[in-house]
């Protein structure tokens, strides 16, 4: 049995070149016991875009805080207003090809585990099992005061109910599932409370300034400690909550592979660095492997 790693990373060189070459990364998942880790990257074929990509959302967005959330009726107000938009995107967006070879290479036995950083629940759709969200998921709503969780689908009638002349649609939704909105709009949305205790309303997902749940954390760890290697999937690895997971492989001399198009923050700790659209490699990835 491995031990547990320690965190104190052993020291790390320049990155390898990136490649278009998937061979490595075949040859790495053939053994099987793979960890995959993906990112927003790998929904964009389904329509969602990324952050921080050439067209990322970040450049022209700025997420809802936690903080803001908690702190203001106004800003649960444009929250939920724009959300209430996105979210029509969110739950019609079919997984992508890339999202059904890994639920292929999952029924395989190929791939042991999935931690995605994505809250679209697309890994779930293609028929991936034991998916772990580590930013939660979009289809449920948590109530703030008396924990209770229901789903997404249930609070969009309520919405809808509380805003009957509300009407707007986009083509643009962010990975968060918001969108952009006059401020004519956002200012006569009706925001609703806990149908239990009209308590205060929030997304099931880790808002930008908020701490992945410490029992969830400790989860993902223990999958990377079981695994022979980690698989990287679309992710830029910019925010600690993805790169904790690259570093503690590292650290225990687990293989990590990264397919992504563009650096990557996890870079200096891979063995292979492969800079492809994800869709078309992971299809041919499950294709060699089958």
């Amino acid at each position: 049995m491995r031990t547990k790693p320690t965190l104190s990373f052993t020291p790390i060189g320049p990155p390898l070149p990136r490649t278009r070459e998937l061979g490595p990364v075949v040859e790495l998942v053939a053994g099987g016991g793979v960890l995959v880790l993906s990112g927003a990257g790998l929904s964009t074929e389904s329509g969602i875009p990324d952050y921080r990509g050439h067209a990322g959302s970040l450049r022209k967005h700025t997420p809802m805080t936690y903080g803001e959330f908690v702190g203001s009726a106004d800003a649960r107000r444009r929250y939920w207003a724009r959300s209430h938009v996105g979210w029509r995107t969110i739950a019609r967006a079919d997984p992508n090809a890339g999202h059904r070879a890994v639920a292929e290479l999952r029924r395989g036995g190929l791939v042991a585990g999935v931690i995605t950083q994505n809250v679209d629940g697309l890994h779930q759709a293609a028929g991936t099992t034991s998916v772990v969200e580590l930013h939660g998921g979009l289809d449920r709503v948590l109530c703030l005061d008396c924990g209770d969780v229901t789903a997404r689908a249930e609070l969009d009638r309520r919405l809808a109910a509380a805003n009957p002349d509300f009407a707007h649609t986009t083509a643009e939704v962010n990975p968060d599932g918001d969108v952009a909105l006059p401020q004519h709009l956002v200012d006569r949305f009706h925001v609703v409370d806990c149908s239990g205790c009209h308590g205060t309303l929030k997304p099931d997902v880790v808002f930008f300034g908020e701490n992945v749940p410490r029992p969830r954390v400790e989860l993902c760890n223990a999958l990377v400690d079981r695994a022979r290697a980690v698989l990287v999937l679309g992710s830029s690895l910019t925010v600690m909550s993805g790169l904790r997971f690259v570093r503690r492989a590292h650290a225990a001399s687990i293989p990590v592979a990264i397919v992504n198009q563009g650096e990557t923050r996890g870079d200096p700790h891979a063995a292979h660095r492969v800079d492809l659209p994800l869709g078309p490699a992971l299809t041919d990835l499950a294709r060699l492997l089958a």
